[in-house]
């Protein structure tokens, strides 16, 4: 049974702080990278060695998340949050290297699985025509997390040491996860059981549109990792760029973020799913293919970017509530196989995206960018939705 539009609206707004809280430990390793190195006492590799772990972890949430399908949304929520705050307090008491690359894992699974349960959640709640505004709310947690709690984090480093930031995640977590367990119904359950673990990966697995839908996902983030990894190199050899001035440009990231978080709030359900994501490849295509040309200077390059990870995000948000109509009694289950096309997708940019650059320059990044978008589209374009059956078939 769907909830009344207040309970609702307050479920939203807990879930978005939630959301939040997570990101926070997951996104702060980038700019203190060397922070953490540094007071760890190990090289900059071993930090990233770390990242590279959480991101095989994360690619394990498919494992977990088949628990909100079978025991109830609200169980696989509150179970996302506690891998997550496990983690953050490890940390917390045993501040150490080895307890740090644990945490990062931890942090990035618990993400997943509470990521995977929350969109089933409000693909229960939320009719399909409706789902793209209440999907983006929380999805805003993500950006915010980089441009409100960062200099937060910063300051509490500065003052109290490296792992200052996780005694507050753990306590942030611990709040959260009480917050959920007061807001969110117990009998928040899938609409419908398959009778095993086994059977809800075999509907995603024999269903056409849930491949081209998780396809989707892995190309448009191999799209955009492509040339993620790589600009901030870029910019520093195109523009001689010092530290501060590339932490500007991650500020424009974090903005570009917060805007297509917004955009697709508010327009999605208008124009459709399935146009508002071919839409956003297109676009991202283009702007693609004239980073090079933008890259002429550096204002019209940081516009460049804005337009690349606006259109990215987009991208990415708007597809969520698509993908939750596909298979409602398996939407967990198929969530957590597209966090693990997220990190599969990541894990090819991050493959080639070195190589690419410095054999053959920013251009072919992009331009391998471009063959991202136009393969996803294509594939994409086998995905269609009736806005009043809410079927997915496979166009002939």
């Amino acid at each position: 049974m769907k909830n009344s539009q207040s309970s609702l609206r307050l479920q939203i707004i807990v879930l978005t702080i939630t959301r939040l809280t997570l990101n926070i430990g997951s996104r702060m390793v980038y700019p203190f990278l060397a922070t953490f190195a540094r007071g760890l006492g190990v090289e900059p590799t071993a930090i990233s060695l770390a990242i590279t772990s959480r991101s095989f972890t994360g690619a394990l949430s498919p494992l977990f998340t088949p628990i909100a399908d079978r025991f109830g949304r609200k169980t696989g929520i509150l179970l996302g949050i506690g891998i997550a705050t496990l983690g953050f307090g490890w940390v917390a008491f045993f501040p150490s290297y080895p307890s740090f690359f644990i945490a990062l894992s931890l942090g990035f699974l618990g993400l997943y699985v509470y990521m995977g349960s929350t969109h089933a959640y409000l693909g229960d709640q939320v009719d399909y025509e409706k789902r793209g505004r209440a999907m983006a709310i929380p999805e805003t947690g993500w950006s915010l997390s980089f441009i409100v709690a960062m200099p937060l984090v910063a300051l509490l480093i500065a003052r109290f040491g490296w792992h200052a930031p996780f005694p507050l995640l753990t306590g942030l977590g611990v709040i959260v996860f009480a917050l959920i367990a007061l807001v969110i119904p117990k009998n928040s359950r899938a609409p419908r059981l398959n009778g095993g673990t086994a059977n809800l990966f075999r509907d995603v697995i024999h269903s056409p549109v849930a491949i081209a839908c998780v396809s989707l996902t892995l190309l448009s983030v191999a799209a955009n990792e492509v040339v993620n990894l790589v600009f901030g190199i870029w910019m520093g050899d195109s523009f001689g760029l010092n530290l501060s001035a590339l932490g500007a440009a991650s500020a424009v990231i974090g903005i570009a973020e917060l805007s297509a978080e917004l955009l697709s709030g508010g327009v999605v359900d208008r124009l459709g799913k399935e146009r508002s994501i071919r839409i956003g490849l297109i676009i991202n295509g283009l702007v693609a293919l004239a980073l090079t040309w933008l890259g002429q200077n550096l204002w019209s390059a940081m516009v460049g970017l804005f337009l690349f990870y606006l259109t990215f995000e987009f991208v990415s948000v708007s597809t969520f509530p698509l993908i939750t109509e596909v298979l409602p009694g398996a939407r967990a289950t198929l969530m957590g196989v597209n966090v693990a096309a997220i990190c599969l997708g990541r894990a090819v940019g991050d493959l080639v995206a070195p190589f690419i650059y410095y054999h053959w320059g920013f251009l072919v990044n992009g331009l391998l960018a471009i063959v991202f978008d136009v393969l996803a589209l294509l594939i994409f374009s086998r995905v269609n939705i009736h806005s009043k059956s809410q079927v997915p078939i496979v166009a002939d």
